[in-house]
């Protein structure tokens, strides 16, 4: 099947945004793993743990965006187009949601 342009550059665009989430991914984990500093007060403390909490939410949710992507490029290699408009929040995204 040939492909238009415009779906070329879609392929394109779409897996160099499924790289920079793959990058943003590693670094919130690499965040995540740093050690809270003993030396934070109480209230210092517990704003850093959130912080990390919130990092590791934020990565959660950019996995299951980047396996949304990733459907959807598969999409684009099987038909050329999207087809049809998809709801891409079940499957993955709700096995992982909670």
């Amino acid at each position: 099947m040939h492909k238009s342009k415009n779906s070329f550059d879609n392929i394109g665009t779409a897996n160099r945004l499924i790289a920079a989430m793959e990058i943003a991914i590693e670094n919130m984990i690499q965040e995540i793993q740093k050690p809270v500093d003993q030396e934070l007060s109480g209230s210092q403390r517990k704003a850093e743990l959130q912080s990390i909490k919130q990092t590791a939410i934020d990565a959660k949710e950019l996995i299951i965006e980047r396996e949304k992507l990733q459907t959807i490029i598969n999409q684009l290699h099987e038909h050329g187009e999207i087809t049809e408009q998809k709801d891409y929040s079940g499957g993955f995204a709700e096995q992982y949601s909670r």
